[in-house]
């Protein structure tokens, strides 16, 4: 099936790719300042501040140290899914993650719209999309993945 707009989808699809990598870069060159903090603390503080910066980074560093990558298991809120921890860790991951986990990271990346709209999140609409293109992204990727090395 085709894009009513071609132009304008590929378009979006090649600004929401480069969003996702300034966003990625920016969290990693920022990695190395500041002092340690809670490595979960960052699932659920969604504002720009300075704080939630070095929380989520913190967090993104923890998931990345976990050769185990228990945080693929563990329960995610649509406030999880806001922040882009997960889903940047994901993306970070997949070409170490095993053929279970890229499937479940595909379930979680498509789960994430429904979560992310779910009433009552009090997440804004700039959080809920930004959110959604981040998952798409990362969900669409870890397909790719899971289709080249699972069969």
């Amino acid at each position: 099936m085709h894009a009513p707009f071609p132009i304008v989808h590929n378009s979006f699809k090649k600004f929401a790719h480069m969003i996702s990598i300034i966003s990625l870069s920016v969290l990693a060159s920022c990695a190395k300042s500041g002092p340690a903090l809670d490595a979960g603390a960052g699932l659920s503080c969604v504002d720009d501040s300075p704080r939630c910066v070095r929380l989520r980074i913190s967090t993104l560093n923890s998931f990345k140290a976990d050769e185990q990558r228990r945080w693929v298991k563990q329960p995610v809120s649509p406030r999880a899914y806001a922040t882009g921890v997960r889903m940047f860790a994901y993306r970070d991951a997949q070409a170490r993650l095993s053929c279970a986990e890229l499937v479940h990271g595909r379930r979680e990346a498509a789960g994430a719209a429904t979560a992310l709209r779910k009433p009552g999140s009090g997440l804004t609409p700039a959080q809920i999309s930004r959110g959604l293109m981040l998952a798409g992204d990362v969900g669409e990727g870890l397909r790719r993945e899971h289709r080249r090395r699972c069969r």
